[in-house]
């Protein structure tokens, strides 16, 4: 891991639900440096929201270790929140405010911040997050891509180290996860904030993602890299509940038809490698 700062880990925890569904999530340790877009991959089911709940303190591992900022946050969630943005899956439950900018309001002013502070954090994310034009509307009036920015600019508002998202693009429409994506990858590069993001969209990891785990079974993490680590090595996706990326699939194709361009997994990439043979053969 060389001198980067290592802000997550956990350790083989094992979780046991009220209806005896034992969830281990184990195989290998899952580690974030600061500063990394991380995505764990999986099949529905598997675990994903389970290791979610457990770095929020939601949940406490019957047996093993989990370290945010140095801290267990089973124990001390308190002193490390501030530090820490969440999207949930089901954003409906996160989203408690009448009006979009009333629902933004609420975290800082329950950090006991005061009124013109917490307008002017308020204002910065709503822009940030080109949302003025929905900012008086009544939240339940909003589409499904508003309501995701709505938790996530609430998760923002704070200025967060780390933002972690349950299955963020889950129902959003192209245009809203294009959104989505940029907004994702802007804050990483221009505010350093760190990403851990449960995925089971195959296509969108390597847009996204820096750092992947896979997970399967019911919490078994087998696989750590990057997409293009991973991707290259994995021969039979089915085994794991995963379709095959669309670009694999298609230099896969091409491959078999007698060209073969090597592997791509981003769609700038591609464009090129198909634009440079193209111009060989002319």
């Amino acid at each position: 891991m060389g001198d980067k700062e290592r802000i997550v880990e956990i350790e083989c925890i094992t979780h046991i639900y009220p209806d005896m569904t034992k969830i281990q999530i184990c195989g290998i340790d899952f580690v974030v440096n600061r500063g990394e877009r991380v995505s764990i991959l999986g099949s529905n089911g598997c675990g994903k929201t389970t290791l979610i709940k457990h770095l929020l303190g939601i949940l406490v591992p019957k047996e093993g270790s989990v370290r945010v900022f140095g801290v267990d946050p089973k124990r001390d969630f308190n002193k490390i929140r501030h530090k820490i943005g969440v999207v949930m899956q089901d954003v409906d439950e996160q989203i408690l405010g009448p009006t979009v900018y009333d629902d933004i309001l609420i975290t800082p002013l329950n950090y006991g911040m005061e009124e013109a502070k917490a307008e002017t954090l308020a204002r910065m994310v709503i822009e940030r997050l080109n949302i003025e034009s929905i900012q008086g509307k009544i939240v339940n009036y909003l589409s499904g891509g508003e309501k995701k920015k709505v938790a996530l600019a609430g998760a923002l508002v704070m200025e967060p180290e780390l933002l972690i998202l349950d299955e963020p693009f889950t129902g959003l429409d192209p245009i809203s996860r294009r959104d989505l994506i940029k907004i994702l990858n802007e804050l990483n590069k221009e505010k350093g904030v760190t990403l851990i993001m449960t995925l089971h969209e195959v296509d969108l990891v390597s847009e996204i993602t820096d750092v992947l785990y896979i997970m399967h079974g019911h919490g078994n993490l087998s696989e750590r890299g990057t997409p293009e680590e991973i991707f290259g090595r994995f021969k039979n996706f089915e085994d794991f509940n995963l379709e095959e990326p669309t670009l694999i699939k298609l230099f896969k194709g091409l491959k078999e038809e007698g060209i073969d361009l090597g592997e791509h997994l981003k769609l700038t990439e591609a464009i090129q490698s198909i634009k440079k043979h193209w111009k060989k053969k002319i």
